[in-house]
């Protein structure tokens, strides 16, 4: 099997950040303080900003609001990194939608994962990408997270859809770093870690970046462990990762990260406000101590 894909290293960036959505107490898109959010985390070290992801409450906020999230992270990124725009949906028809209004936004690369809830078989999967596909002409990554959408990518999906020569990535998010630096081998498909307490699992297996959550607030760190790792210096490598275990667990341990992420936002500054829309609710008080305290630990506050 020829697979005739692009083979840039880094097509998606090495550090990407998939950002939060700030919302008013009214509940509107507060776009000022995503361009903070975005400027954050370019000045911090991401070269790359996935907008309408999971993180950033994709489901909740409307097609037309994607699109001005796209416009505002580039003005506020300043061309100092790629952005990118998830175009999730369990509707394929939508899917097309969203590829073919993010590149009239302006976006440089989508996201695409399975179709969630509706468990297809994997024709339907394949059949599903590729209309997001071929509905734009920009660079795809896959996203492979079977926790979330109820099923995974199989080898043959992977093979057959790193045939399209836009499809370059796949965000990795299936806990398994071995199958995917195997993958990645065997097809040429960028790999990119999808699950910050395994960043440098997937790192020493092949990945070439990371697309982050936790990098909110600690980018500055995941910056220097890819560093280390692509560098060989796996001593180092390990303890930044074993450095980043506490703010990750207070993030990521309860699976609430936009959650939790939009409030360390607010903790350190960058944002004005941790407000929501449903069904994501504010974070517990002994969520938002134990955050506080991770944190403090990192000299962050």
């Amino acid at each position: 099997m020829t697979f005739l894909h692009s083979q840039v290293k880094h097509p998606f960036g090495s550090l990407a950040v998939a950002a939060v959505t700030p919302f008013t107490e009214q509940g509107h898109v507060d776009y000022d303080a995503y361009a903070s959010v975005v400027s954050k985390l370019v000045t911090d070290g991401c070269d790359a900003i996935l907008v309408s992801g999971t993180t950033g409450e994709a489901p909740t906020t409307s097609d037309a609001e994607k699109q001005q999230l796209i416009r505002v992270a580039l003005e506020a990124s300043e061309g100092r990194a790629m952005v990118y725009a998830g175009a999730g949906s369990n509707d394929s028809a939508h899917v097309e939608i969203l590829a073919r209004q993010a590149q009239e936004a302006g976006a440089q690369g989508i996201l695409v994962c399975a179709p969630y809830y509706s468990r297809p078989s994997q024709e339907g999967v394949y059949q599903h990408v590729m209309k997001a596909v071929e509905a734009c002409e920009l660079p795809v990554m896959i996203y492979d997270i079977p926790g979330r959408t109820g099923v995974t990518f199989t080898d043959l999906t992977i093979n057959r859809l790193a045939e399209h020569p836009r499809v370059v990535a796949v965000k990795d998010a299936t806990g398994d770093p071995a199958v995917a630096g195997a993958r990645a081998e065997r097809t040429g498909l960028a790999y990119y870690s999808g699950d910050d307490g395994l960043n440098l699992s997937f790192l020493a297996n092949g990945a070439v970046g990371v697309v982050s959550v936790i990098g909110h607030v600690v980018a500055p760190a995941i910056r220097r462990l890819i560093e280390a790792a692509e560098s060989g210096d796996y001593a180092t490598a390990r303890e930044i990762q074993s450095s980043l275990q506490g703010i990750n667990s207070a993030i990521m341990g309860g699976g609430q990260g936009a959650v939790l992420a939009k409030t360390a936002l607010v903790l350190d500054g960058t944002i004005p406000g941790a407000y929501f829309r449903l069904p994501q609710v504010p974070a517990t008080p002994s969520e938002i101590e134990t955050l506080r305290v991770e944190l403090a630990a990192l000299g962050i506050l």
